[in-house]
């Protein structure tokens, strides 16, 4: 099958390809290489992406409902509002994945690293998280209801916003002031030359 000029099958190199908005329903690209591939809007419904490449994909708003990414590499993809509703992820490579707003809902984490991922405001209802690392993941105003976090790794997880100290604040301040300070002799410095 063609789709933009592009091969979709197992273990196809489409590296860095414009699949945005494409139709890959049941698409069969087992091992496929998707690094860097623009799948923004795509609808991948139920397909068979396991083992696939995706690192660094955008998949922002993709559809990816029921999709069988069992082991695919989505380390630093880019899944904000994908929908990944019953998604089978199990093991999958998810490392500083951007999955802000994603839905998560009854999709299969076991076993997935989820390290450093941003998860804020996704929806993981009754997602499988058992035995998922999520060190450091941001989970703000995520939804955990009857999602299972059974052995998960939650060290250093973010699950609620943290606010900023004043002194964190007068630091900063006091910091752009001092860069401020830096720009004005330079230019002062320029200018008297």
């Amino acid at each position: 099958m063609l789709i933009n000029g592009y091969e979709i099958k197992p273990r196809a190199n489409l590296v860095g390809a414009n699949l945005k908005g494409a139709n890959l329903k049941g698409a069969y690209l087992e091992g496929a290489y998707l690094e860097g591939a623009n799948l923004e809007g795509a609808d991948l419904k139920g397909a068979n992406l396991v083992g696939a490449n995706l690192v660094g994909a955008n998949l922002r708003g993709a559809y990816l409902m029921g999709a069988y990414l069992r082991g695919a590499n989505l380390k630093g993809a880019d899944l904000k509002g994908a929908n990944l509703e019953g998604a089978n992820l199990w093991g999958a490579n998810l490392v500083g994945a951007n999955l802000e707003g994603a839905n998560l809902e009854g999709a299969n984490l076991e076993g997935a690293n989820l390290w450093g991922a941003n998860l804020v405001g996704a929806n993981l209802e009754g997602a499988n998280l058992e035995g998922a690392n999520l060190e450091g993941a941001n989970l703000w105003g995520a939804n955990l209801v009857g999602a299972n976090l059974e052995g998960a790794n939650l060290k250093d997880t973010i699950l609620e916003k943290k606010e900023e100290t004043q002194d964190d604040k007068d630091l900063k301040i006091k910091e752009l002031e001092e860069e401020l300070k830096k720009y004005k002799d330079t230019l002062k410095a320029l200018i008297d030359t």
